[in-house]
């Protein structure tokens, strides 16, 4: 799926304080347009969707999102997996880019909207309490499970596609507004490549790889 280098969900939060930092300029004076002119350029930044060059393996399981791996632990997925399985834990600042892209191929043959609170992404728990759309994503090598939370300033997920559509490797299909949370449940037949404080990137980290 190609977006433009500044995802148009932006446009609208771009536009309205670049029209105020002009009418502030106009009106009073410079420095009364230097806020509204910060915010404009801050939310141009939010809504970035910078190139990234995905990986040529398609045993890699990527990072759905650019953040900081919070943990790894075992749990028990009962919403698309059901089963044991390993959870990746990935936390993005208001800082990070916020598009979403997928961790492998395959088709969507599981999506779920949940609506829940607004509590810190980084808290425990807001796995279970707040605004989440989890995806279940299955090819002809293994089935994943790929959840984006909201966080207490994200306030809308935002997803591209729907039940059915075929993803490709590293494709962009969605985004978090301002705050949030991304977790991906694996199977046994992955082996997880990263660890709590891990620095990753959406599309490029190889956080996993299939290997049965």
């Amino acid at each position: 799926m190609n977006k433009p280098l500044i995802i148009e969900d932006g446009y609208i939060f771009i536009a309205v304080p670049a029209l105020l930092a002009v009418l502030a300029g106009y009106f009073v004076n410079a420095y009364a347009a230097a806020v509204p002119a910060l915010l404009a350029l801050y939310f141009a930044y939010f809504f970035r969707n910078p190139h990234r060059t995905i990986p040529e393996d398609d045993t890699a399981l990527l990072s759905p999102a650019d953040g900081k791996v919070m943990s790894v632990e075992e749990v028990y997925e009962d919403l698309y997996l059901d089963k044991k399985c390993r959870k990746i834990v990935i936390f993005l600042s208001v800082f990070d880019v916020h598009v979403n892209r997928a961790p492998l191929a395959g088709t969507i043959d599981f999506q779920q909207y949940t609506c829940g609170g607004f509590r810190p992404a980084y808290k425990d728990g807001v796995g279970y309490e707040n605004e989440r759309y989890s995806v279940g994503i299955e090819n002809n090598r293994t089935r994943i499970l790929v959840t984006v939370i909201a966080g207490i300033l994200a306030r809308r997920i935002v997803s591209w596609v729907t039940l059915g559509d075929t993803l490709s490797h590293g494709q962009l299909y969605g985004m978090i507004k301002f705050g949030s949370c991304a977790e991906v449940y694996v199977g046994d037949d992955v082996e997880i490549l990263v660890q709590k404080g891990d620095r990753v990137r959406g599309g490029e980290t190889i956080i996993g790889r299939i290997v049965k």
